[in-house]
């Protein structure tokens, strides 16, 4: 990956002030394998792009962590320990265990999520690899995650990840994102 554009993608989610704070509170839900990911970066890159305000678009802030227990008590735990950390943040802070993915996926998107060992493999699985980045803060320094790279994110391509055949998900999303920023340019599916 290149160091520029990790360089680059570090200040402009930094700017965000909703993610700065969520990345300096997120380890006190004590995991180690979490990551700040989506649109909260990826739309970051993008209002920097179109020089608007750093917030302006970004539905809500996914925080993906990995816990072994999959029971709906255990993370509805930690989405409610995440409520309270956050209750001072005016935006939705959207807490998943990425390990109970795979129990509700095959029913919501008709198809099979495949097991799940880490927090990561959330990101991996996006179905657009352009916004597949994630970001962490681990020893008071930002760690980015980004499978496919940095490039097209900040080139503005939006491209089709098939590791999940889900195209209208990504024809969806991806429409509403050049709605948008219109800057973008989709590849098609």
């Amino acid at each position: 990956m290149s160091e520029a554009l990790e360089h680059h993608l570090v200040q402009a989610i930094q700017r965000n002030r909703w993610n700065a704070l969520i990345l300096s509170r997120a380890a006190q839900l004590g995991f180690e394998d979490w990551w700040l990911t989506a649109g909260c970066i990826a739309q970051s890159v993008w209002n920097v792009a179109c020089d608007r305000d750093i917030h302006a678009g970004i539905l809500d802030y996914d925080l993906f962590y990995f816990d072994p227990d999959t029971s709906w008590d255990a993370e509805n735990e930690v989405i409610s320990e995440a409520a309270r950390i956050f209750s001072d943040v005016p935006v939705e802070v959207q807490v998943r265990n990425q390990a109970r993915v795979p129990l509700w996926y095959e029913k919501k998107f008709g198809i099979s999520f495949g097991s799940v060992h880490r927090a990561s493999d959330g990101i991996d699985r996006f179905p657009c690899a352009t916004v597949a980045v994630g970001v962490r803060l681990l020893n008071e320094k930002l760690e980015v995650y980004s499978p496919f790279g940095l490039t097209s994110l900040f080139e503005g391509v939006l491209k089709p990840n098939r590791t999940l055949p889900i195209p209208d998900v990504y024809e969806e999303k991806t429409r509403r994102w050049q709605r948008e920023w219109p800057h973008l340019r989709r590849e098609p599916w």
